[in-house]
């Protein structure tokens, strides 16, 4: 497996007048994302800045198998999200499992 970096980007639909957890369909975006990450397929993520678009740190064997789960989202599907890019991360520093 390797690790990605990936942004998702407000798409067509996007309603720029409603936060993000009052877009249609939210229950079921957001059930979809908690079972990427139940699944190992999504390590960390969130928004960035304003929250025009997330970073999420991906586990996938390659660029097309990240395009293609991420395409069921049902917010992919209803053209609210998509993918803005996937860049290939070598994780070097990792602090989440150090005790402190």
């Amino acid at each position: 497996m390797v690790n990605f970096a990936v942004t998702l980007v407000h798409a067509h639909n996007w309603d720029t007048q409603r936060p993000i957890r009052e877009q249609d369909r939210w229950a079921d975006h957001a059930a979809f994302m908690d079972g990427l990450v139940d699944e190992g397929f999504i390590v960390v993520g969130g928004p960035l800045g304003n929250g025009e678009q997330t970073l999420h740190l991906v586990n996938a064997p390659d660029e097309e198998a990240v395009r293609s789960r991420l395409s069921s989202d049902p917010w992919a599907e209803m053209d609210l999200l998509e993918v803005g890019s996937v860049t290939a991360w070598s994780l070097w520093l990792d602090g989440r499992n150090t005790a402190r």
